[in-house]
């Protein structure tokens, strides 16, 4: 598991958006690490570079936080 990501995923801190992405097994989502989504278990959690790798591996974006849409630029 990656402490840092994670940490980032759990504080929902919107300075990781655009630096990395999360998926959750028992879902098939993929979030932002900011997405305001229910908290998933450590051990169901895929992190992944883009949202690219993500969809890539069978994820699909959240429909919440439009983790597909994120100007990487901006980050």
């Amino acid at each position: 598991m990656d402490t840092e990501r994670w940490q980032q995923v759990i504080t929902n801190d919107a300075s990781a958006d655009g630096r990395f992405v999360y998926a959750v097994l028992t879902t098939g989502i993929y979030c932002r690490p900011s997405c305001p989504s229910r908290q998933p278990r450590p051990e169901n959690v895929r992190f992944f570079s883009t949202p690219e790798e993500a969809e890539e591996a069978g994820y699909r974006a959240c429909k919440r936080c439009r983790p597909d849409g994120f100007d990487a630029q901006r980050a």
